[in-house]
């Protein structure tokens, strides 16, 4: 992957449970890492729940491979920030198994805490 191709700075965040003053859990977001990466739009659709319309816009993120970011699983549960907009990855995948670029793919929109 070419560096100038990697023109967005995003975080990507991991989720935490927390403790708070009444001894009740609570989500919160820690950070992981800051990268550089490609955002590309895909596609976008619209979506009736509790009676309002919410659109969400799917991407495919590109990242250089880190061995952090390459388990699947673990990724599924993690979000990138970019500026402010929120990206819940959906999946992640070793390109071609090469270790060379992870391809994230992530909806926005339909924000998860």
């Amino acid at each position: 992957m070419r560096a100038g191709n990697l023109r967005h700075r995003l975080t990507i965040q991991s989720r935490d449970t927390g403790v708070d003053v009444l001894n009740g859990q609570v989500m919160t977001w820690s950070n992981v890492a800051t990268i550089w990466a490609d955002i590309q739009p895909l596609s976008g659709r619209e979506i009736l729940a509790a009676a309002a319309v919410n659109t969400e816009i799917s991407h495919v993120i590109q990242i250089r491979y880190q061995v952090q970011f390459a388990n699947p699983k673990a990724m599924a549960a993690m979000r990138c920030l970019y500026g402010t907009r929120v990206f819940n990855i959906s999946s992640a995948r070793d390109i071609d198994e090469q270790h060379r670029t992870i391809e994230l793919t992530c909806l926005e929109g339909m924000n998860d805490g």
